[in-house]
């Protein structure tokens, strides 16, 4: 059993959802990372969502574009990140990781290679954000060689061809979309999921997870009302560590405190 399919299986037996924080690995330094993410798990995050620091995240907004470059600036460099990733996974070793990286960062590796030491450091899932479905079967190849699990994003508005291609396709959860667009926190999510959530269990698909625009615990229980298996949240996690990154012990803190209002919003109504 995967270390996602032992995740779902105890939060659906506890009657709670997974609370999925993103950050950018490095931002703003990388002994700051490791703290970052020891004060989510802490608060409640049952998975991680990292990014590994690119120059061109053309799939994010503005906030975490800001992380990237606060993380290159600060001389993170890819082999920097394995290593950490390595060093979280003997502290967590039953936390499902995942990373989000473009597609350049894999190719900079080599496939196989690249894969490999994503299974190496821990990691158990990889979504890369500018590879669309019909051009994955390499990558969705290299990973399954290595035993991580390929994710992929399912659009808001996909068809329901798109929606059964992407469950055939994706390991560990499937990223469905809150709204179009590029990542970002807002006080409304744009559009429904309910609709798509059970398409995709139709066509047995592996847990979603509703992301973009997930800042706040309202934003998690309408995830879990609409049926979704969790939330995933990251604009609203780097602004914390953009607005606390100069005071290391507060901004564990909110960070503590973040995780665990929005774990806590993951918990299914009692009838």
């Amino acid at each position: 059993m995967s270390r996602y399919e032992a995740m779902f299986s105890q939060l659906t037996a506890k009657g709670e959802g997974a609370f999925v924080p993103f950050i950018t690995l490095g931002d703003p330094c990388l002994a700051q990372t490791e703290h970052i993410i020891d004060a989510l798990i802490a608060g409640g995050a049952d998975a991680l969502e990292l990014g590994l620091p690119f120059s061109d995240p053309v799939a994010d907004g503005p906030v975490i574009q800001e992380a990237n470059i606060r993380s290159l600036a600060a001389g993170t460099r890819i082999q920097d990140c394995f290593e950490l990733l390595a060093r979280v996974r003997a502290r967590h070793p039953q936390v499902p990781m995942g990373l989000l990286v473009y597609c350049n960062l894999v190719h900079a590796q080599g496939l196989e290679a690249f894969y490999a030491r994503c299974q190496q450091a821990g990691v158990d899932s990889v979504l890369i954000a500018d590879v669309p479905l019909r051009e994955s079967a390499p990558y969705r190849q290299a990973a399954e060689q290595q035993g991580i699990a390929p994710v992929f994003i399912c659009p808001p508005d996909a068809s329901s061809n798109v929606r059964q291609q992407v469950a055939e396709a994706s390991q560990g959860y499937v990223y469905l979309l809150s709204r179009a667009g590029v990542t970002g926190t807002g006080d409304t999510l744009q559009l429904p999921a309910g609709e798509a959530i059970q398409e995709l269990k139709q066509y047995a698909s592996a847990p979603p997870l509703l992301g973009f625009g997930i800042s706040q615990p309202d934003h998690v229980r309408h995830a879990m009302t609409s049926g979704a298996a969790g939330a995933i949240s990251g604009s609203a996690v780097v602004k914390i560590i953009q607005a606390y990154q100069l005071n290391p012990e507060q901004l564990a803190q909110q960070l503590h405190s973040f995780a665990a209002a929005m774990k806590a919003a993951t918990l299914l109504p009692t009838d």
